[in-house]
């Protein structure tokens, strides 16, 4: 292009008005077109600035960077991921219950020893290991149903039950080892062999726990309380055993009856264990598996004896 038609052009340009779109650019929230206020690029606002809207408060947009600025998507925290050591194992299991176990034969052995008669005619020695033995049965009982209802486990409630329990075991065997030499042992080595056959049942699968068998076993361990708080009111009242208790015929279907109530038992215990450990309990639950399995050790050790007594007589 020469220089005479460039110059033609600029001057054209010049003696041109502005387009009327170039005029009208809106600014958000002000009414559009020309002579409002506002509404042409390049003219002053006439409310920027004015009091009531400072710079940087809720309902004006700032920029990165400048006061007040806050972004839209304010980032996530962090989550804090729980460590694989304080999910409960197998291993925990074992430990809680070993540690239970050996409690309750050393509160049982330590009751025996120092507050055990000297022969089966010493009528204070047997007194008062009788009186200990009601003692740690009723502290038991209570330390039972609060363990039972603790919605966390504790390791000290549940060491306290085993010490109450080993206390009321170590009475009652010392007299049923006076009056029949052996039975103690006879009792342990079935206690134990129940125990591994039940370990061994539910590995194979050979019993399956399902809720059909949990309602099933709630409804005969109800219906195994009822008889046995039955069988002590009626001692207390009567001061003789019942018939369930006798040494008879009945008696000894009954305490098999309560054996395998009690060996069942240990079926959900194992289940139980095995569903914490699936679901990623934590450890402290070992407790309560532990003292599940207490409960039921001493309840199978207790009909065991009762029932090797019976065919001692």
């Amino acid at each position: 292009m020469t220089n005479a038609a460039l110059k033609h052009v600029v001057e054209g340009a010049k003696s041109q008005s502005p387009s009327a779109s170039y005029q009208n650019w809106n600014v958000p929230g002000r009414p559009a077109g020309p002579g409002q206020p506002g509404g042409q690029y390049g003219q002053p606002d006439p409310q920027m600035g004015q009091p009531g809207m400072p710079y940087g408060q809720p309902g004006m947009q700032q920029m990165p960077g400048q006061p007040g600025y806050q972004p839209q998507y304010q980032p996530a925290p962090p989550q804090q991921k729980t460590s694989a050591a304080g999910y409960m194992t197998m291993d925990d299991v074992v430990i809680k219950t070993g540690i239970s176990v050996a409690t309750v034969v050393a509160a049982a052995i330590a009751t025996w020893v120092i507050f055990g008669p000297t022969d089966i005619n010493d009528s204070n020695g047997m007194g008062t290991v009788m009186g200990i033995a009601i003692g740690g049965a009723i502290i038991g009982f209570v330390l039972a149903l609060v363990n039972s209802f603790k919605r966390t486990p504790s390791a000290p409630m549940v060491l306290l039950y085993c010490v109450a329990e080993g206390a009321f075991l170590g009475g009652i065997s010392g007299v049923f080892e006076m009056m029949y030499p052996g039975i103690v042992i006879q009792a342990i080595i079935g206690t134990a062999g129940v125990f591994l056959g039940m370990l061994i049942v539910y590995r194979t699968g050979a019993i399956r726990v399902t809720p059909k068998f949990q309602r099933w076993l709630t409804a005969a361990v109800i219906g195994a309380v009822v008889l046995m708080l039955f069988n002590l009111g009626y001692y207390l009242f009567t001061g003789e055993m019942s018939l369930l208790r006798d040494g008879g015929p009945l008696a000894i279907g009954f305490s098999l009856l309560m054996i395998g109530i009690a060996a069942f038992t240990f079926l959900s215990d194992f289940d139980m264990a095995d569903q914490a450990i699936r679901r990623g309990a934590p450890k402290n639950f070992a407790w309560g598996i532990a003292f599940g399995l207490i409960v039921s050790i001493v309840w199978l050790y207790i009909e065991i004896l009762r029932l090797l007594s019976y065919f001692r007589d």
